[in-house]
């Protein structure tokens, strides 16, 4: 379960911004609240959703997260010794690139709440730390400050072995698992589960890649079928693997390796054949007609790839980050997505999102309580700022998009594009 999440120095982030899903005292609707005795008010809420301007920053956000995630992946097996770290620090400040990123998380794991972090440069992790809160006073796991390691009495295990195996530029927990560390790998495996999802797949091969076991949940279909996409079903096709294909993927996992600056979990085409999923959809005459992935409309591209993820995330109980939700999908769409999380029927294991959008309709959705609205807004300086509505005196019952849009929450574009412009002539 995910209580919070901060970063320092990342991208257009300078000054430290903090993501909270712990629920507050409002007296907005509590159905779809997640119990949890980690936090003060004793639930956190399923979903988050993040709004803002055109390079606000919200997409900057995520990709912490993201880029958290891969460090504690990848570090210790795909880093080079003395390679330095790939880090993306603030550019808008010269300063900022002699001072570390910072990464923080805080996350409920088999009941115990842990407090997780480091700090990089370009060249090392200069600190790393591992706390549990089983109540209100923190523990040591450990501690580390460059190359040197504070062990905690509840840190079982080769610690200091694996120490001696990690180097400048990878993380303990990195190393740790790789190592087979009992408690540790259970947390990397924490990271592992983080599922993400951008805005734009690449036709096909992202959706497919997707589906799990070479199947489509049926819970999928019937999503699908529900809001009218025109699909009823569908089958599998094997076919021959070309050289084609083989180059493409290739090419696709060291373009997704550049961009995310990390290793890639993508399926390898070792085989001489591959399976291909077809939507089902409905002839004329009442006759079943299947199509491949690349005739359908994006839309149900993307739905496909989200509801594959997501339902596997509310079955397992993890966490997903959806990166512009309202990415090819209608507003109904959207808001069926969020109530899958914000039902506490459907969502039994507490599954939780994040997601940012422009939708402002999503704002009048009753399943979403005011302490579930962020907004992602740059300063004066070009930094990027989160903050919840929370923040903002609000009453129940208020007009929450027109607030928005009125620009009363910051997040939005403050100035007229087209005046500017024909000012200019």
């Amino acid at each position: 379960m995910l209580l919070r999440f901060a970063v320092e120095n990342h991208l257009s982030i300078c000054e430290r911004q903090e993501l909270s899903f712990a629920a507050s005292s409002l007296k907005d609707q509590s159905d779809g609240l997640i119990r949890c005795e980690a936090v003060d008010s004793g639930a956190v809420v399923p979903a988050v959703v993040i709004y803002g301007a055109n390079a606000s920053g919200k997409t900057n956000f995520v990709n912490a997260l993201s880029t958290m995630r891969l460090m504690v992946l990848w570090s210790q097996t795909k880093g080079e010794p003395g390679g330095g770290v790939p880090r993306q620090e603030f550019l808008l400040d010269p300063s900022f690139s002699e001072k570390p990123s910072c990464f923080e998380i805080d996350f409920v794991l088999d009941g115990i709440r842990y407090h997780y972090g480091f700090e990089a440069t370009d060249e090392a992790f200069t600190s790393e730390w591992l706390y549990e809160i089983p109540k209100a006073h923190r523990r040591r796991l450990y501690e580390r400050k460059k190359l040197d390691f504070d062990f905690g009495r509840r840190l079982k295990g080769q610690n200091h072995n694996i120490a001696r195996l990690t180097r400048s530029n990878s993380l303990f927990l990195s190393a740790a698992a790789q190592n087979g560390h009992e408690l540790l790998s259970r947390v990397y495996k924490y990271f592992q589960d983080i599922a993400f999802s951008g805005p734009i797949p690449v036709p096909g091969v992202e959706s497919s890649s997707r589906v799990k076991g070479d199947r489509v949940d049926d819970r999928v279909i019937e999503f699908l079928k529900s809001i009218n996409t025109g699909v009823i079903g569908y089958q599998k096709r094997e076919t021959e693997l070309s050289e084609d294909d083989r180059a493409n993927h290739r090419e696709l996992r060291a373009v997704l390796e550049r961009i995310s600056g990390g290793a890639i979990e993508l399926k390898p085409l070792d085989e001489e054949k591959m399976v291909r999923i077809e939507l089902a959809h409905r002839g004329r005459g009442g006759e079943v007609v299947h199509f491949d992935l690349g005739l359908e409309s994006a839309g149900t591209l993307r739905m496909l790839n989200i509801l594959s993820q997501t339902f596997e995330a509310i079955d397992e109980g993890l966490p997903i980050i959806i990166d512009e939700l309202d990415a090819s999908l209608h507003t109904y769409a959207s808001e069926a997505i969020l109530r899958l999380f914000c039902s506490s029927t459907v969502n039994q294991n507490g599954a939780q999102l994040i997601a940012t959008t422009h939708d402002t309709n999503l704002m009048k959705s009753p399943i979403l309580r005011r302490d579930q609205l962020w907004f992602a807004d740059k300063n004066n300086e070009g930094a990027t700022e989160i903050y919840p509505l929370t923040d903002i005196r609000t009453r129940k019952g208020d007009n929450v998009e027109l607030g928005y849009l009125q620009g009363r929450y910051g997040a939005v574009p403050s100035d007229d594009p087209v005046a500017a412009l024909l000012q200019s002539h």
